[in-house]
């Protein structure tokens, strides 16, 4: 395992930004990842909003879950503090190719995967691709099934970067006002406009966005395969992903299990992190 300095055009561990972990070399690509606690290792891939990181998305997650378990979160290629090398093409293959080079850079060869929407997809895939690298599967708020695509979602995706839209997205993810202050505005905006990450960003979800739903969908024949027992998570008021995705989810895979959270958006483990995280640590232990 090779360990590296922070990215070019990153931010130095000098600043202290507790979005940055650690650095490891993943097929070439400097790649940040947080790495906490010990046990069985449970995986955790962020969604894909504007100025997103594996931090940003899990902070209220990673260290409850870190009480039973080794909690690997990595910035997905192309976001956050990972690298974003010229001439990457930024599709749902190649942040496959990311995370099982991060698990087997990190000598990992079977681990529980927890994704978040666009994150949701990448677990998708990897449980159907590999399914005997996954032992259970958690998916909140996801994507990986054909919908026609929210207004809320189609926004996500065609973010320009101003304090002014970055507010109007967090009124978005979120059911609750008081999660979407003016102060989050403001970090979430500066984050999206680092430099490189917004031309990367816009590049990867270019208008038409529906596109990029059909892009993410995994063949429903490969889900409806899937041995692994899946909890399945979503917010009843979320306006980027659709609830009807989730009960999709639920008629596909045989061993799953559907958990709605009222008065929530498209935030549940941050709207509802108490609860989020002990459904989920019931989960992963086989007590629920």
């Amino acid at each position: 395992m090779t360990q590296q300095p922070a990215p070019t055009g990153s931010a130095t561990r000098t600043e202290a930004s507790p979005e940055i972990g650690r650095t490891i070399d993943v097929n070439g690509i400097a790649t940040n990842y947080h790495d906490h606690g010990s046990g069985d290792p449970v995986l955790l891939i962020h969604g894909s909003g504007p100025g997103v990181s594996a931090w940003a998305n899990w902070r209220l997650t990673i260290p409850e879950l870190a009480k039973q378990h080794r909690i690997i979160a990595p910035d997905i290629l192309g976001f956050g503090y990972t690298q974003r090398p010229d001439g990457v093409r930024y599709d749902a293959d190649t942040w496959l190719a990311h995370l099982v080079g991060l698990l087997d850079t990190l000598g990992i060869d079977r681990v529980a995967v927890i994704g978040n929407s666009f994150g949701g997809s990448l677990a998708l895939r990897l449980a159907t691709r590999y399914p005997d690298r996954v032992n259970r599967l958690i998916l909140m708020g996801s994507v990986g099934v054909l919908f026609p695509i929210t207004p809320g979602l189609d926004a996500v995706w065609g973010y320009e970067p101003s304090v002014q839209n970055m507010r109007r997205l967090l009124d978005v993810f979120a059911y609750d006002r008081g999660f979407a202050t003016d102060e989050l505005a403001e970090l979430r905006y500066r984050a999206s406009t680092r430099p490189g990450v917004h031309e990367v960003y816009a590049a990867m979800f270019p208008a038409p966005r529906q596109d990029k739903v059909t892009a993410m969908a995994v063949p429903e024949q490969d889900i409806a395969a899937l041995p692994h027992e899946t909890l399945i998570v979503h917010g009843r008021d979320d306006q980027v992903i659709p609830l009807a995705a989730s009960c999709r989810l639920l008629d596909l895979i045989p061993n799953s299990r559907l958990h709605v959270f009222a008065r929530c958006g498209h935030w549940v483990q941050i709207e509802h992190a108490d609860r989020f995280n002990a459904l989920v640590e019931g989960f992963l232990t086989g007590v629920i």
